[in-house]
């Protein structure tokens, strides 16, 4: 499949209707030396299926670009160099991929609690006021897009109410100061979970009604076990299966880049690097970003579907 969305990517990019060395230098780039120099270094004077090889044989060896005192060494996994920010595209997307994976993990782990919670208790209270709170937090949540709830945090809960003190700095790693980390990331991830675990709310509520309906669970009920055992060994277990496969596939959409609240929140991440490279028609980035975003929703699939073989056994192979 990776080499299908390689092959693909690289086919679209060749029939654009411009000069990828022209782009090298600049927008207003006029001089025919340096743009057939550039040309000449990145590969772009070779045949298409050349050109496409050499990217492949780049992500398992590495690749150099030019020659003599002018050599560029990317080394593997090479996923290109880019002229407009004089760096190899790989330590580019070394560098935004760490903000966009705290940012993904930390909104999943909170959109994942406050959904699936929510969910249960609008299932186990239906008709109640948890099921008719969830409702209006399923029409907030759903209606309202994510740069307008991250400007509307910001501006009240930490301008005008001073409930949470203002990030300061810019990002930094885990590693290097845990709180400034959480300091910097919980909005974002405040702003993200707010929208996903709206729609989490209204599935798990859904599949948790339907599942209790099933006759072995009232099956369980009939041997006098208690709700709270029903719900956690048979209901929520049946009842969670397309759960994992909706987490997996948003998970990875946000790994490809949450392009909106990185940029709400002035995050270095993946979706902040892929909009500038739009913005620049940098094509060595932009085929960067939406190879790796496919690998991304790829390897979540796989994930997804192992993960099916453990919450439920009807799945697994003999």
């Amino acid at each position: 499949m990776l080499l299908v969305v390689s092959f693909a990517v690289y086919v679209i990019f060749a029939f654009l209707p411009f000069d990828p060395a022209a782009l090298t230098c600049g927008k207003n780039c006029n001089d025919p030396g340096i743009i057939e120099a550039n040309r000449h270094r990145l590969g772009y004077d070779l045949p298409f299926f050349t050109q496409y090889f050499l990217f492949l044989k780049g992500l398992f060896f590495g690749r150099t670009f030019g020659e003599g005192a002018a050599l560029i060494n990317c080394p593997a996994p090479s996923l290109g160099y880019s002229f407009q920010q004089h760096a190899c595209v790989t330590n580019l997307i070394g560098e935004a991929l760490p903000v966009t994976l705290s940012l993904a993990i930390g909104a999943l782990f909170m959109w994942l609690v406050l959904g699936v919670g929510l969910g249960i208790l609008a299932a186990r209270f239906r008709g109640g006021l948890a099921d008719r709170l969830s409702t209006v937090f399923v029409l907030v949540g759903t209606s309202l897009p994510t740069f307008l709830t991250g400007l509307l945090l910001l501006v009240f809960v930490v301008i005008k109410w001073k409930l949470i003190p203002f990030p300061e700095g810019n990002y930094v790693p885990f590693l290097e100061n845990p709180f400034q980390w959480i300091q910097i990331l919980f909005l974002p991830w405040l702003t993200l979970a707010f929208a996903y675990a709206a729609l989490y709310t209204r599935f798990v509520r859904s599949s948790v009604i339907e599942t209790s309906n099933e006759d072995y669970i009232r099956t369980a009920r009939a041997k006098g076990l208690t709700e709270s055992v029903i719900l956690g060994k048979h209901t929520l277990r049946a009842a969670l299966a397309p759960i994992v496969t909706m987490a997996g596939l948003d998970f990875a959409g946000l790994l490809g880049g949450a392009i909106l609240t990185e940029s709400v929140f002035n995050l270095p991440g993946l979706g902040r690097l892929a909009i500038k490279a739009v913005t620049d028609i940098d094509l060595p980035i932009i085929v960067a970003t939406t190879l790796l975003a496919a690998f991304i929703v790829i390897t979540m699939n796989l994930i997804v579907d192992i993960l099916y073989a453990f919450i439920d056994p009807r799945v697994r192979v003999a």
